[in-house]
């Protein structure tokens, strides 16, 4: 799954062109390397996301197309 797709889904990023831009910006880092928007991302991967001030970083657990809101939380643990 692209990782602009995932951060959408999994409901870091609200919405996709967001996490689009958060990604052509190069804030977004999938195992400490510069995330493209259309990056493949697969369970086990590191993603760090910077929000001006603070940073997220989190692990995939699971990839799906569709997710209900309350299951968003399952698709990744948080590690910072």
């Amino acid at each position: 799954m692209r990782i602009d797709k995932f951060l959408k889904n999994s409901r870091i990023i609200k919405r996709r062109p967001v996490a689009k831009e958060a990604c052509e910006q190069g804030r977004v880092l999938i195992n400490e390397k510069q995330a493209k928007p259309g990056d493949e991302v697969k369970v086990g991967d590191i993603i760090q996301v910077d929000f001006g001030t603070r940073t997220m970083k989190v692990e995939v657990l699971k990839v799906e197309d569709n997710v209900r809101k309350d299951d968003a939380g399952g698709l990744y643990k948080i590690i910072e």
